[in-house]
């Protein structure tokens, strides 16, 4: 009998059911895709790198899969409960007829698992179907061989998303059931009846708020923003703008629910036209929750809006800055002349592997290659090999000078390295690297030297000495530098990587005891991809056999930026379709109960010969300005929110910021829009009832 009741219940009401069923659906569907993830790519040939970041993708989509659970179980609860209220009468007649209240509660269990069960099945079958495009996108987005592209489905994925929805569920049946069996058979038939009382602000306090948060917005804009995020200088700082801004935009929703109010209805050619004096105070009913319901959605908009536009900004500025910054396919490092020190903790104290070691630090990266059997005419070209030196003679204290005593006083932590010994590079050693990397090429005197840093904090304490004509001294002969300041670059083949200084000096100031490193920089030699993949693989299985022997290559450089970029862009769409499936579900279960509350009002304006047509579009006007507060808002947010993203993510390359904020609208207008029109044409078939 429940069950007969439960499911002419759930197929009577299936229009009340249909944001609630959308919601749940494409809860679950992103549910599934985005952890199937793991499953998805078993089927793609990928490089050790990629299959790493992947593995990496999918731990951190399994954490964030915790969250997005807790925010879908809060959204289904508050569905749940507009469904409830909807039916409160309904249950009421249940009691007068004579049901107890336990057999009202397992009628609701019933209908509950009903909708869940239809929820996860239809979740389910789309997300399954959808993860075959995901899995395009995913090889697309790797870049990887789809020959052997066959159907996916994920066991773990369809167990890890029922069990999650199956705790939600079960949380919402006790929820249901609750809110009933506390109820009175008076609250019970009158709950349609009880509406909030529209309360006028004072117009005065409001106007003052308003300028207050206005101030508060603009202090935080400013900070964040101002000679590109310089002011943000520390986590503290940040994170108190952010609060100022989530106080900020409470209070603008709360000043102007109150001031348009006022003003709209001071301006009576406006207020009194047609239906417009309705339309105003059905905006102002339920204005207390309705503030603070808005200022979330704001800032869940807000956020989904940078996270967007970010994402694809960066995943695209990631994949560009490869040739830029990897002119050449490889780079081998290799410390020099270590001594046994060195070598005692690390081998446990194993004498002759010691001495193989240290007799083994002796060789240039050249030597150890031939040692190797590797040919390093037939495997490599434009091949650029130096050393780099330093001397007890030159430490960091020796280059800053007298800035050393600001430094006590402000960084201890970097004065307690004052005495490391600094990098020296002969200058037509760097030139050759220079010019190999496409960048300047300098000309030293006998005396002089230039100092090259990408370490912000470091070349402004360095340029702070070298204005000052800060002398270095090498086997008794004293330089000076060439230019006021640091030079721009490094000796990475990787441009992004921060490294310390590095002091360029003539030839004849270094010497071969003061080696310390062996640089290496060549392209292969080959002329396909297969050949490279075949002389890489060759070349770094001697890196887990040799030690202090470091191998960097292009190709690595690739499949970290493809990886990387990629996890940015799946977190930011997961997070950001979850946030604005809550934004739009919430405004129009608010719009829903509204008109459900307000069915009468309706019904007198159409009493008092109000047309069909008029109705409906105050319904829309009324619609359309609940969801554009807080998209407005957020959509002002956004530009410093993403102007600060742009300026963090700005040592990775600018990336096309215009096609990644017309994607974020695109998005914007298919889920927010789409949610906007559910509820306009179930408003106007509920206020029809």
């Amino acid at each position: 009998m429940y069950i007969k009741l439960a499911l002419k219940n759930v197929k009577k009401s299936f229009k009340d059911y249909a944001i609630y069923f959308f919601t749940i659906i494409v809860g679950v569907t992103i549910f599934y895709m985005f952890n199937s993830m793991d499953s998805q790519t078993i089927m793609l040939e990928l490089s050790d790198t990629k299959h790493n970041m992947i593995e990496t993708i999918t731990e951190v989509l399994g954490i964030i899969s915790v969250f997005v659970a807790f925010i879908l179980s809060f959204l289904i609860i508050y569905a749940s409960r507009f469904l409830i209220k909807r039916r409160k009468k309904e249950f009421g007649i249940y009691m007068l007829l004579g049901m107890k209240k336990n057999k009202i509660s397992r009628i609701i269990l019933t209908e509950t698992l009903l909708v869940g069960m239809i929820s996860l099945i239809f979740g389910l079958g789309i997300g399954i179907g959808l993860s075959q495009l995901m899995s395009i996108v995913v090889a697309n987005m790797f870049e990887a061989n789809m020959t052997k592209f066959t159907f996916v489905f994920s066991k773990m994925a369809v167990i890890k998303t029922i069990l999650y929805f199956s705790i939600i569920y079960f949380i919402v049946m006790i929820f249901n059931v609750v809110s009933v069996s506390k109820s009175k058979l008076i609250g019970l038939i009158n709950s349609n009846k009880k509406t909030e009382k529209i309360k006028i602000k004072n117009i005065y306090l409001c106007i003052f708020v308003f300028l207050i948060a206005i101030a508060m917005l603009g202090y935080a804009y400013y900070n964040v923003t101002a000679n590109k995020g310089i002011n943000i200088d520390s986590k503290g700082k940040l994170l108190f703008m952010v609060i100022l801004g989530c106080i900020s935009t409470y209070l603008i929703f709360f000043s102007l629910s109150g001031m348009l109010l006022k003003i709209i209805m001071s301006i009576k050619k406006i207020y009194y036209k047609k239906v417009n004096s309705f339309v105003v105070k059905q905006l102002s009913s339920k204005i207390n929750t309705t503030v603070f319901s808005m200022s979330i959605i704001c800032l869940m908009i807000f956020v989904t809006i940078c996270i967007f536009s970010t994402a694809m900004s960066l995943k695209d500025s990631m994949n560009k800055k490869v040739e830029k910054l990897a002119p050449v396919d490889i780079s081998i490092s290799k410390n020099l002349d270590m001594s046994e020190e060195n070598y005692i903790t690390a081998l446990d104290g194993d004498k002759e592997q010691i001495e193989k070691m240290v007799k083994e630090s002796k060789y240039t990266v050249k030597e150890i290659l031939e040692k190797n059997n590797i040919n390093l005419n037939e495997k490599f070209k434009d091949i650029v090999s130096f050393n780099i030196y330093v001397t007890e003679e030159v430490k960091l204290k020796d280059l800053l000078g007298n800035v050393d005593e600001e430094i006590k006083k402000s960084n201890n932590s970097l004065y307690l390295s004052m005495d490391e010994n600094q990098v020296l590079m002969k200058i037509s050693d760097y030139n050759k690297f220079a010019e190999m990397f496409g960048r300047e090429k300098y000309i030293l005197e006998p005396n002089e030297y230039i100092v090259i840093s990408n370490m912000d904090y470091m070349t402004e304490l360095i340029n702070k000495s070298l204005k000052e004509d800060v002398k270095i001294k090498i086997n008794e002969k004293e330089y000076t530098p060439k230019y006021m300041e640091c030079k721009y670059g490094n000796l990475d083949l990787d441009e992004s990587n921060i490294t310390s200084q590095i002091i360029i000096l003539p030839d004849e100031a270094t010497n071969e005891e003061m080696r310390c490193t062996n640089r290496f920089y060549a392209n292969y030699n080959a002329n396909g991809k297969e050949d490279k993949i075949k002389i890489e693989k060759d070349i770094t299985n001697l890196e887990s056999n040799l030690r202090n022997f470091y191998i960097f290559t292009r190709q690595y450089l690739a499949d970290e930026s493809i990886g990387f970029g990629a996890m940015v862009v799946f977190l930011g769409l997961y997070l950001g379709i979850v946030f604005l499936i809550s934004s739009g579900a919430i405004l129009a279960l608010k719009e829903l109960s509204e008109s459900s509350d307000n069915k009468h009002r309706y019904d007198i304006l159409r009493k008092i010969g109000t047309d069909e047509k008029t109705i409906n579009k105050a319904l829309f006007k009324q619609i359309g300005i609940f969801f554009l507060f807080p998209l407005i808002l957020a959509i002002i947010h956004s530009v410093p929110g993403i102007r600060v993203a742009s300026y963090m993510i700005e040592v990775f390359g600018k990336g096309n910021l215009l096609t990644s904020i017309l994607i974020t609208a695109g998005f914007i207008v298919l889920i927010y829009g789409g949610y906007f029109i559910i509820s306009y044409y179930s408003s106007k078939r509920i206020i029809k009832e």
